[in-house]
């Protein structure tokens, strides 16, 4: 797999990325929370998945659990990421690398020639995390974050 563990990630655990599903929600919203402040509702992932014809989302499956995820709305050409999260227990493992790597070959295959995102300005692992992968800060959304009272980059990662 080439993904370094990371304490409490088994050495040999086994994984694999597939379309997120209705059963999916769940175990999703288990990951919403823990990663995020504002977690997303269960109607807003039920609506993403059920009626949302723009939405695609991915789940990271570690030993048959979802222990993340990620998703995006295309819009003609453009992929607009909504969320990515993974269980703490798998931070610094490679594994958002291989999430976002799939997202966005799923996004090209699906006809995107580019994608964007917004990420808070003190989220800095998640910055890291695009920057490498050749996103660039193009802009500020003031106080997107509204709830946590921050702002938000906008990053975009050109000729998909």
């Amino acid at each position: 797999m080439g993904a370094k563990t990371s304490p409490g990630v088994p050495l040999m655990a086994e994984f694999s990325i597939r379309r997120m599903l209705p059963g999916d929600i769940d175990t999703v919203l288990t990951v919403e929370r823990q990663a995020f402040s504002t977690p997303w509702s269960r109607a807003a992932f039920e609506e993403e998945v059920y009626n949302n014809e723009l939405a695609h989302y991915l789940v990271l499956v570690a030993d048959g659990q979802v222990v993340g995820y990620a998703g995006f709305w295309l819009i003609v050409d453009e992929a607009h990421v909504t969320n990515v999260a993974l269980m703490s227990e798998y931070h610094g493992c490679g594994l958002g690398s291989l999430l976002l790597e799939n997202m966005i070959l799923t996004a090209k295959v699906l006809g995107a020639a580019s994608m964007t995102l917004e990420v808070r300005p003190s989220n800095a692992a998640a910055r890291n995390l695009y920057s490498r992968r050749g996103f660039v800060e193009r802009g500020i959304r003031p106080n997107y974050y509204a709830e946590l009272n921050e702002d938000a980059i906008i990053m975009w990662l050109d000729n998909l």
